[in-house]
């Protein structure tokens, strides 16, 4: 029993740490946007197409990584994910070593080989995360816990990436090498640990059973409208500060000089408030469930966003930035700024809430369902390519929140409505 045990918890730290790269390399693909539509000159939306490629990875990814996961196990496709992750960070690498349009394409295509194995790094890390802890309250509570770490490393990369690109405007793919050659070693490290640790896998039985039956995940109404809502809450997630960096950097902020790391680390302040959220929802997680804390987020979060839409730029408040050689200090930016940033805490604990809701009481389909539910997880890069794409057509950078409020809304229904069980008679066993 004890050894059973001590297996466990390693095998929770081994995910945890995974959970963490997931963050490092995706978040670095939303100030590389800045980098790619200052090097090579490009509207806003292009920008975008490296946060886009990573994330419609998952699309293509997500039911075949669900079916590698049901019939090679947990180890196999940890260690599958690890090695597609160098490879794609290594093609992004190589991508700052070209000139001209060709360097662009190679680093589209290094972020999107990247996305398969964030993809298939989710599809491993959510379920046993969940299943480690017996499901319910303290699934979710061990999702917010890696969660936190999660944010924690999002938050390293984007704030890192603001210290190694000081100005934006002559900013080049090849000033970033420092952050990928660490996710490169992240990478070679992460096989070497999975590789010699002892990862509980689950009975191929069940699976079998599934593949006779035409019953499967999408027959469960609460799991249908969970993966939307995973589609909308990445997109939601990822388009808030996305948006925001590129509105400071671009006239947002009434300065001139050092708007560039005032922006950076604004956006970094964002995401850290989500590792801050996220120790919260550990906290509280198996003492609050996942249906409150999501209902309550998603209305605290679509009023922020109300507010920051509707707000005058004009009133300033004070934030805690990096200042460059000046260390840290304070800084003033619009309220609508502060606003979105705080939207961190509550986009901070949806991503452990709708998995958490979504697969309760899926029982035997519940790997299957992890590969359909990453699949969603391309909202990421959709819904962010349509904000840009509002942003580019009305010239106004606030006004394209309407696609996170509409995302939020729907949140909040799938967390009162939505996420409810209606199809119990199903068996699970």
């Amino acid at each position: 029993m004890t050894q059973k045990k001590n297996s466990n918890v390693l095998a929770i730290i081994v995910m945890i740490l995974l959970f963490g790269m997931i963050s490092f390399v995706t978040n670095l693909a939303s100030p590389m946007g800045d980098v790619l539509k200052n090097q090579f000159n490009v509207a806003n939306w292009m920008g975008t197409l490296g946060v886009f490629a990573n994330f419609i990875a998952y699309a293509c990814m997500g039911i075949p990584a669900g079916n590698l996961l049901q019939k090679r196990g947990y180890k196999f496709t940890a260690l599958a994910a690890v090695t597609v992750g160098f490879t794609g960070v290594g093609v992004q690498t190589i991508a700052g070593l070209l000139d001209g349009n060709a360097a662009f394409g190679v680093y589209l295509l290094g972020a999107f080989i990247a996305g398969f194995s964030m993809c298939m790094l989710n599809i491993v890390v959510n379920p046993m995360l969940n299943k480690l802890a017996g499901g319910g309250n303290r699934g979710n509570q061990l999702l917010q816990v890696g969660g936190s770490f999660n944010s924690f490393m999002g938050t390293a990369v984007i704030f890192l990436t603001g210290v190694f690109v000081p100005s934006i405007v002559d900013a080049e793919i090849k000033q970033v090498f420092p952050l990928m050659f660490i996710a490169l070693a992240i990478f070679a490290l992460a096989f070497v640990v999975i590789l010699f640790t002892n990862i509980p896998e689950t009975e191929r039985n069940a699976a079998l059973e599934e593949k006779k039956s035409n019953i499967g995940p999408m027959s469960f109404r609460h799991f249908v409208l969970g993966a939307v809502a995973i589609f909308i809450y990445v997109g939601v997630e990822v388009g808030i500060p996305n948006v925001l960096q590129k509105w400071l950097q671009n006239g947002g902020l009434d300065v001139e000089v050092g708007a560039e790391g005032i922006a950076a680390t604004v956006a970094a302040t964002y995401w850290l408030l989500m590792f801050f959220g996220r120790l919260a929802g550990a906290a509280l997680g198996a003492k609050v469930s996942a249906k409150a804390m999501l209902s309550a987020v998603s209305i605290v979060g679509l009023c922020l966003v109300l507010g920051a839409m509707f707000l005058d730029p004009a009133i300033s408040v004070n934030l805690p930035v990096f200042k460059g050689t000046e260390g840290f200090g304070m800084a003033e930016v619009p309220i609508n700024a502060a606003l979105l940033v705080l939207c961190g805490l509550c986009t901070s604990v949806m991503w452990g809430g709708i998995f958490n809701l979504a697969v309760e009481g899926l029982g035997k389909y519940t790997e299957k369902a992890s590969g359909i539910f990453m699949a969603l997880v391309c909202g990421g890069g959709i819904l962010p390519l349509l904000q840009n794409a509002v942003v580019d057509l009305s010239g106004n950078y606030l006004v394209s929140y309407w696609v996170i409020a509409a995302g939020l809304a729907y949140l909040l229904f799938y967390a009162l409505i939505g996420s409810k069980n209606v199809n119990k008679d199903i068996k699970v066993e």
